[in-house]
């Protein structure tokens, strides 16, 4: 099976609470684009954005394979989360995003870990794992 499976482990579960919370403060608008983040919640990471849903599944895959190079480092593979508004179904963006991911990382050779962030709840798309907060608030 592809993706994050159950039980997902306590830090995995810290990282991607730490990725809703910051989208959950940053982002206030009831409408926004989708942003690919790419690295790690709440330390360095890369951003990409398609606001106006224009770019095909090669230029996805560019930039994500661009994004990877950009935040690779020894002993480290970087995580992919997409942040968007909605409810955390699967959406087209989703499909699209994870499927440039696909062949990004297939081509770079690392292991791909990408969930879907909205303000209140994180899922991968591929596994269907996820979790979700009716309060978030900061610890």
């Amino acid at each position: 099976m592809e993706g994050i499976q159950e039980p997902v482990s306590r830090s995995m579960t810290t990282v991607l609470r730490r990725a809703v919370l910051d989208h959950h403060v940053s982002e206030r608008r009831r409408s926004y684009p989708a942003l690919l983040h790419v690295g790690v919640p709440g330390g360095p990471e890369e951003v990409a954005a398609d606001p106006d849903d224009s770019l095909d599944h090669a230029l996805r895959a560019d930039i994500v394979a661009a994004l990877l190079r950009r935040t690779r480092r020894p002993g480290f593979v970087p995580l992919l989360w997409l942040t968007r508004p909605g409810p955390l179904e699967l959406q087209d963006v989703d499909v699209q995003w994870l499927a440039s991911a696909r062949a990004a990382s297939a081509e770079a050779g690392v292991r791909l870990t990408l969930v879907v962030v909205t303000r209140h709840a994180w899922t991968d798309p591929r596994s269907g794992v996820g979790r979700e907060w009716k309060r978030l608030r900061q610890r």
